[in-house]
């Protein structure tokens, strides 16, 4: 049978059904129709933002059968894996580093990325051919490279086999131990560490504030647009490096499509149940729990740490959730219960000497960050050993 393969600027190219057909089987909701949809139709990601959709497609006697979205990137940012260095390097020996061709749901730092294929089909097969169709795109069109960031790690070995180096790094993952309720996740700390979490959640009831959890058809409308306000202040506080990727659009399209996923930790003070000083937004999966952005309209010790760690985990044991990936950044993160865990990404160069250079520092750079990973994890305040997390996070 003849394969048909196209590249597409768009998801309105593609029906919803027959893309989620293969999407909603992976153990990531962020490659679905609707997300990535939301993020084309909302100007989050254009060719004006430096994300230009490019996605490839595979059909069989006009059926879908396999689709890789992409994007041609003008820019590093919003990928939060951090190739600066190569761009420096390629600069240096006189090369263009972008526009370069990646791999991941945008602006998302969660570990889940690979093709979608069909389950009728031959993923091996079908994941090659594929690649090779890449190949031939970038060495076109004069991009300087194909990326894929926070992959499936059972997808990783099929493209390390086609060549692709891996390059690793660590998130953080909170991973639920069978805990009766908040309490009993404490006991888990040194007693150190378990009065300062204590003292910190104490001083959020004594300023006044108290929280208020919206799930579902119970999240007010009004609450996704203050969500975008909350976080594009947080945005505007850390100047060039918390740039605003995402729109307003996007998040108010949140409440048509994607509120039976959405979790809303808000903060209100005593005198006003209506509008929140402060919410953290984050995003359910069956059994998982994805932290992605935070604000407040008021400065209020430990107020971070209740919305965006102790809330989300109190509500995660009380509601079945088993890990619990808070985002990007790990500077709190430790301290509260968060051990460090590995992700990969993938990459491939295709100017020669680049490659070479690659493959020739890879594993040291590695090496470098296991050591990293190691240290997080023997500095973490726990009495006992947490979970051990399931690598298909």
């Amino acid at each position: 049978m003849q394969y048909e393969v196209a590249w597409v600027n768009s998801l309105a190219q593609v029906s919803s059904e027959e893309w989620d057909a293969m999407a909603t089987k992976l153990a990531t909701p962020f490659l679905t129709w609707a997300w990535l949809r939301n993020m084309e139709t909302s100007g989050s990601t254009t060719a004006n933002t430096g994300w230009l959709p490019n996605h490839l497609i595979v059909r069989k006697d006009g059926q879908l059968v396999a689709a890789a979205p992409l994007y041609i990137k003008g820019h590093s940012y919003g990928e939060f894996v951090f190739d600066n260095q190569w761009a420096e390097l390629s600069q240096r020996l006189g090369r263009d580093y972008y526009p370069k061709l990646l791999g991941m749901s945008p602006f998302t730092p969660a570990e889940g990325y690979r093709f979608l294929i069909h389950e009728s089909e031959d993923e091996t097969m079908l994941t090659k051919m594929m690649i090779n169709v890449i190949d031939q795109f970038c060495v076109r069109n004069q991009l300087s490279g194909c990326n894929f960031l926070y992959v499936d790690p059972a997808w990783r070995s099929q493209l390390e086999s086609l060549g692709f180096s891996i390059w690793q790094h660590h998130g953080y993952i909170w991973g639920n131990n069978n805990y009766k309720n908040f309490d009993d996740y404490l006991k888990s700390f040194n007693s150190n560490q378990r009065r300062n979490i204590k003292r910190e959640r104490k001083s959020i009831t004594e300023s006044g504030i108290h929280f208020k959890v919206w799930t579902g058809d119970e999240i007010p409308s009004h609450l996704f647009k203050r969500m975008y306000e909350f976080y594009a202040d947080t945005c505007d506080k850390f100047g060039w490096w918390g740039s605003k990727y995402l729109t307003q659009e996007f998040f108010e399209h949140l409440d048509l499509i994607w509120r039976h996923r959405v979790v809303f930790f808000a903060a209100y003070n005593e005198s006003d149940d209506h509008n929140p000083v402060g919410m953290s937004f984050c995003l359910r999966d069956g059994d998982r729990l994805y932290g992605r952005y935070w604000g407040s309209t008021v400065e209020v010790d430990s107020l971070h740490f209740e919305a965006c760690y102790y809330q989300p985990i109190e509500w995660a044991i009380q509601n079945g959730i088993r890990q619990f990936d808070p985002g990007a950044g790990g500077r709190h993160k430790k301290r509260r219960g968060f051990p460090a865990v590995v992700n990969y990404s993938l990459h491939r160069f295709y100017d020669p000497q680049l490659s070479h250079i690659l493959r020739n520092n890879i594993d040291r750079i590695n090496a470098m960050e296991q050591q990293e990973i190691e240290a997080v994890n023997e500095d973490l305040p726990f009495k006992v050993v947490p979970i051990a997390l399931d690598e298909n996070v």
